[in-house]
């Protein structure tokens, strides 16, 4: 009976593991055409360190801003007028997370799909694109009515 409680509660541990490994933006919910502040949650779950990481921005949403504490520096591709991307560059180490944060104007929709690329010391590129319940899927926000 113990050996049985323990196999499930690892089980369950190693479930809750992999369902937050990822990376992640938060808060997962917001309101349509509301300003928000997201923070950009990055693990290093690989045995070398993430050297950056690039965030699409979806065309229907409004990046205002970047917050730039020290420690990593960023960059910004722009289509027009508009922040069509942002890449952080900060070297996270295996088992830590870093946090970016950014101001956006959410769009009015039910949600926003992220697409996050997390690039590795030695060049290997995880792509967090695809849909819930996928390998690697992409950061989503849910935003509810105003």
């Amino acid at each position: 009976m113990m050996r049985t409680l323990i196999v499930i509660a690892a089980t369950a541990l190693l479930f809750a593991e992999t369902a937050f490994a990822h990376v992640t933006v938060w808060p997962q919910q917001s309101r349509a055409g509301m300003a928000e502040r997201y923070t950009v949650r990055v693990p290093t779950e690989r045995n070398v360190p993430t050297v950056s990481v690039e965030l699409e921005v979806p065309t229907t949403v409004t990046v205002t801003g970047v917050l730039a504490p020290a420690g990593f520096t960023y960059e910004t591709k722009r289509e027009g007028n508009r922040i069509a991307s942002i890449t952080w560059k900060q070297e996270i180490k295996p088992g830590e997370v870093g946090e970016f944060v950014f101001f956006a104007r959410n769009p009015a929709a039910s949600q926003i799909v992220w697409k996050a690329h997390q690039r590795y010391a030695d060049s290997q590129v995880e792509d967090w694109v695809g849909p819930a319940g996928d390998r690697r899927p992409a950061p989503t926000v849910s935003l509810t009515p105003r």
